[in-house]
């Protein structure tokens, strides 16, 4: 189906636009995993709106993933104190 296709109109008559960037800026994190994957939303602009999902979900697991990776590290135990819900004395 070509763009000139009277198939191809929308509801208003018009063809749909072509997808176009949004330069939506975006702030380094200072986090080079993050950075990367917040710059892969940048692919969203090439992409006919039925790929958005695809790029945004690939994110959102890039993301999720960092944020459990920082739950998973291990650092020195903490130490017993009245806040600690271990201390039940």
């Amino acid at each position: 189906m070509s763009a000139l296709d009277p198939s191809a109109l929308d509801q208003s008559g018009s063809y749909p636009a072509a997808p176009a960037p949004l330069y939506v800026p975006r702030t380094p994190t200072g986090d080079a995993g993050v950075d990367g994957l917040l710059g892969r939303l940048a692919d969203a602009d090439h992409l006919a709106t039925d790929g958005h999902a695809e790029v945004y979900e690939d994110v959102h697991r890039g993301l999720r993933d960092a944020l459990t990776a920082l739950d998973a590290r291990q650092g020195p135990p903490v130490p017993p104190g009245p806040n600690n819900a271990n201390n039940r004395s």
